[in-house]
């Protein structure tokens, strides 16, 4: 005890929504470029979440799964589109849950964020050119706004079925729902785009649709931007008020994240940190968790277990996803456990993403 407090532990038993968590400890979606080319699975991403589920992570969210496949996946890319994944998945999840540990679905249209296929269509809320990716895609008409709603509906309704304990819409980073959020490439002029009432119009629908098919006790997550980190993005101020009514609407968790590669230098959502550094988006996550009521996953630049634990003793944080350091270690959190609390040892050299199978360095072979 402390101060006549209970302290709280990273390995606390929680309840987040109808879901048991056996620790706080968060698998954060990370691309690993290892579907096949029709995102099926494939033996070698098998292993990469069979040993995220041995390595002691209380939930695993899978990298960003394809909702339709009328856009060009991107390489090595996860599959949703169909009912023919259901059976497939459903060996995951019997796997990962035989380790006791849960694993949700990220689903989520990757926009301008993709390899260009003049045979397929690459959707934006306005024909505004990606600053990162230098894509320009077509601007939604109102009937592909629907039917891109429906795919995330769909895509809830298999995960459902697959046995996955959760998803978690993916509006962050610079793809097709977190590019809506973005007057910089927002420009409509209907009630999808203009006020933030209106830039959030595509998000609150797509969620509550999902809401509507998987009803009120399966868990759905957001993962949002707490600030694009470039001219014309969505505000802090703004991500508070999407939260907020998200929430409102029933929503059972938050991961607050930030940037994507049109972010002013430094500040995507991939940062190097160094020593003694906190978290980056842990300010805005604490922040977000004063206007709510519901969990609030941090993430971003986790490494230390006793800088994490102080965070989560001095502020409303409910729970911390990792990316990099579980590449580096997928039993990171084992280890912990365990009683070795050294630092995490990914060093934020980066050099494990882009557009090619997902491995740290110091794995490689």
């Amino acid at each position: 005890m402390k101060g006549g407090l209970f302290m709280k532990s990273l390995f606390d038993q929680t309840q987040l929504g109808s879901l048991k968590m056996k620790n706080r400890f968060v698998r954060s979606a990370t691309y690993e470029g290892m579907a096949d080319e029709k995102g099926r699975m494939t033996d070698e991403l098998f292993k990469i979440y069979k040993d995220l589920a041995k390595g002691g992570v209380g939930t695993i969210i899978t990298g960003l799964t394809a909702v339709t496949d009328l856009e060009e996946f991107i390489p090595g890319q996860m599959g949703i589109y169909e009912d023919s994944f259901i059976d497939e998945y459903k060996k995951i999840t019997e796997m990962v849950h035989k380790y006791n540990a849960n694993i949700m679905l990220q689903a989520g249209a990757a926009g301008t964020q993709t390899i260009k296929n003049e045979k397929k269509v690459m959707w934006g809320p306005s024909d505004i050119a990606d600053l990162g990716y230098k894509n320009t895609p077509q601007e939604m008409t109102l009937e592909e706004i629907i039917s891109v709603q429906e795919a995330f509906v769909s895509a809830a309704f298999r995960a459902k079925e697959s046995g996955f304990d959760g998803i978690q819409i993916h509006s962050a980073h610079g793809y097709l729902l977190s590019k809506f959020l973005t007057p910089y490439y927002n420009r409509r002029t209907d009630e999808y785009g203009g006020s933030i009432e209106n830039r959030s119009r595509m998000l609150l629908e797509t969620y509550q649709k999902m809401r509507d098919k998987v009803g009120s006790a399966y868990p759905i997550l957001i993962k949002i931007n707490s600030e694009d980190f470039m001219e014309q993005g969505i505000t802090f101020e703004e991500c508070k008020y999407v939260c907020k009514k998200l929430a409102e609407a029933g929503i059972d968790a938050i991961e607050i994240s930030g940037g994507s590669l049109s972010s002013r230098p430094n500040e995507s959502y991939s940062r190097k940190i160094v020593k003694g550094q906190n978290p980056y988006f842990v300010s805005y996550a604490e922040k977000i968790k004063q206007e709510v009521k519901i969990p609030v996953i941090s993430v971003g630049g986790i490494r230390d277990f006793t800088v994490l634990t102080q965070i989560l003793n001095h502020n409303s944080i409910d729970y911390f996803a990792l990316s990099r350091p579980l590449i580096c270690e997928s039993d990171l959190i084992n280890r912990w456990h365990e009683g070795n609390m050294e630092s995490a040892k990914c060093i934020s050299c980066g050099k494990c993403s882009g557009f090619g199978k997902t491995i740290c360095i110091f794995n490689k072979k």
